[in-house]
């Protein structure tokens, strides 16, 4: 070993895994479902008990706990939420009976009234069964609610309880309406429950990628820019071209064929695939020139999707048989006219690329076309290193207005999906009413390193687009027929995959996916001339690498490679100069850095290449 190795820190020893416990969403537990109703009724009860003015609107469970909204005169507080804790505990301790009371809508409407609660009002406008549950604590608070409750405030465990923050939430979620504060929650099984939540939500901070993605210098959000609309830095750039070219040399081995559209178009033509009538809410508004065409509805729209001008490729010329399978994809960006309340970092933004794709096949090709997309998703996703996810197939709502469409093309679609995820054996569960308006979907959902899902890749099937903008091929007897549509996106949006994929690294990209692959870290001024030979080396193989020409005394350089999550660090002393050869630590996802010794130039070069060509680590 050189001299420069003792410089680099020690291996950590790994600790043995501890015991796993399973933490249920609420939608799939009836249990926790009762707990999270019955701890929102006691925490609506112990605010109004410390705050008399304080009011109530509506206060559900969520998947993992569960929140109230008040309109309360001051905001609450750190120390106001400790106090409110502190008092519920006291009410769980006196053993409430939790008693479930129908009434007439007359009754309650006259109980609503005598206590001024305004917006239960509302609330009870809202309901239409009758008769009306209301739900009591003891004899003392009262709230509507259609449960389910436990029977007593002694069921509860305190210990398994944590108020944990309050956040401003509009009433009916209207901008134009008051400002409540919402007072979120979590309640448990168990004490030993709350304690594995409390640590994937510190684990959650750690992985978080908007932290994340600022301290490696990928992206920034500017308010003078807009909520919503990510601004990527030449290292974030990077990132998004590695995963652009990655599945567009996929695609090209699979017969894709590359097109551009534009990022704006008239609003008829999302009229005519029914974007304009579905989705109008979602979508930004219509650019007019004058008040006379805003009337009229003339004008432009930015895109939500990229479907309708793909179509518009497709039907310029008329098509053969023997064209088909058509396969067009593009990276496209599309604008959603998302709430500023619902905006997340990456993963919910107003402005976003779509790794887009619309196949046009024949009725007698969809099976075998559906499949290649499906292998294709499945082939992504391991390079990808994603390995813990299920299909969803996403279909339509019979109940539900919002489709297009006859329930011929639907069940047709639907079909092909079935079929598919049958034949490859895959983990699979129905949504309905997940469908898209225009066609049903099979749907990746991904798990994340903290239990969290994902929808990344979908795949749809749509006879509707087709018989809308009347797309027609001539088949092998001469005769006109309808294409089917094939909509699919493996990555899906590409900033929420970005986003999620710094989260489940928890920033540490693998090889070939790292914007920077390696740095170069001399000792000395003495081995700066050797470092950049090496890199230069190292780029001419197409390696992604820096040289620290910072100065800095070596343990602070490898501390500055460690927290820019560098997956392959090289110490440059006078020893490796000598023996042309490099002092190599790597970080992998997951693990401590690896110590690996002194290794050759020339070997260190051909095993990072190898890596990279194989999607492996170092």
């Amino acid at each position: 070993m050189s001299s420069s190795e003792s410089h680099c820190q020690p291996e950590q020893q790994e600790q043995a895994p501890q015991e796993k416990i399973y933490l249920p969403r609420t939608s799939e537990s009836e249990t926790l479902q009762k707990i999270r109703h019955t701890t929102s009724h006691v925490m609506a009860m112990a605010v109004q008990k410390l705050f008399p003015k304080a009011q109530v609107t509506i206060g559900p469970w969520i998947e993992n706990g569960f929140y109230y909204d008040f309109d309360n005169p001051e905001p609450f507080t750190e120390k106001d939420l400790k106090a409110i804790q502190k008092e519920m505990v006291k009410i769980i301790n006196r053993k409430l009976p939790v008693i479930r009371e129908e009434v007439s809508r007359e009754e309650a409407e006259q109980r609503i009234q005598a206590i001024k609660e305004p917006y239960k009002l509302e609330i009870l406008a809202d309901i239409k069964q009758e008769p009306i549950t209301i739900y009591h604590l003891g004899d003392e608070w009262w709230d509507l609610c259609a449960g389910p409750h436990l029977n007593n405030t002694a069921e509860l465990q305190p210990k398994a309880i944590e108020l944990e923050s309050v956040a401003g939430a509009y009433w009916r979620g209207d901008e134009t309406k008051a400002q409540l504060q919402r007072i979120y929650g979590t309640a448990w099984e168990s004490e030993q429950q709350l304690a594995e939540y409390k640590r994937r939500k510190e684990e959650a901070l750690r992985r978080d990628h908007r932290r994340l993605g600022k301290e490696l210098g990928l992206f920034i959000f500017s308010d003078e820019v807009g909520p919503g609309l990510p601004l990527w830095t030449p290292k974030g750039t990077l990132l998004r071209s590695l995963l652009e070219d990655f599945l567009k040399q996929e695609q090209l081995k699979r017969g894709y064929l590359p097109v551009v559209t534009p990022h704006i178009a008239r609003v008829d033509l999302f009229k005519t695939s029914g974007h304009w009538q579905k989705y109008k809410e979602d979508m930004f508004p219509l650019m007019a020139e004058n008040e006379e065409a805003a009337a009229h509805e003339l004008g432009f729209v930015l895109k939500p999707m990229n479907c309708p001008f793909h179509i518009q490729i497709y039907k310029s010329e008329l098509r053969s048989y023997r064209e088909l399978p058509m396969r067009l994809a593009e990276f496209g960006t599309v604008y959603r006219y998302e709430q500023s309340g619902e905006l997340g970092g990456l993963t919910r933004v107003r402005g976003f690329t779509v790794d887009d794709s619309h196949l046009f096949v024949t009725p007698e090709q969809l099976d075998s076309e559906f499949l290649n997309v499906v292998d294709l998703i499945l082939s992504v996703f391991n390079k990808l290193q994603l390995k813990n996810f299920k299909a969803r197939l996403s279909f339509r709502d019979p109940a539900s207005d919002k489709y297009i469409g006859s329930d011929e093309a639907w069940s047709k679609a639907e079909g092909a999906i079935r079929r598919a995820v049958e034949k490859l054996e895959m983990n699979h569960f129905e949504g309905i009413g997940e469908a898209a308006f225009y066609g049903p979907k099979l749907d990746f959902i991904f798990q994340d390193a903290l239990e969290r899902e994902w929808q990344l890749g979908t795949v749809q099937v749509d006879y509707n687009l087709p018989e809308r903008f009347d797309l027609e091929y001539v088949a092998e007897d001469g005769t006109r027929q309808r294409p089917v549509m094939i909509h699919r996106a493996p990555f899906g949006s590409l900033e929420r995959l970005i986003g999620i994929l710094i989260e489940e690294y928890a920033g540490d990209f693998p090889l070939w996916l790292a914007p920077i692959q390696a740095r170069l870290m001399p000792v000395s001024d003495a081995q700066l001339m050797f470092a950049k030979e090496v890199a230069d080396k190292m780029r001419s193989l197409n390696m992604r690498v820096e040289v620290d020409t910072s100065g800095d005394r070596l343990p602070k350089m490898i501390r500055n490679a460690e927290k820019a999550k560098i997956p392959v660090m090289a110490v440059v002393g006078a020893k490796e100069v000598e023996s042309d050869s490099l002092s190599l630590r790597v970080r992998t996802a997951g693990k401590p850095s690896a110590d690996l010794g002194t290794i050759s130039v020339p070997a260190v070069l051909e095993r990072m290449q190898k890596a990279i060509a194989n999607y492996t680590n170092f």
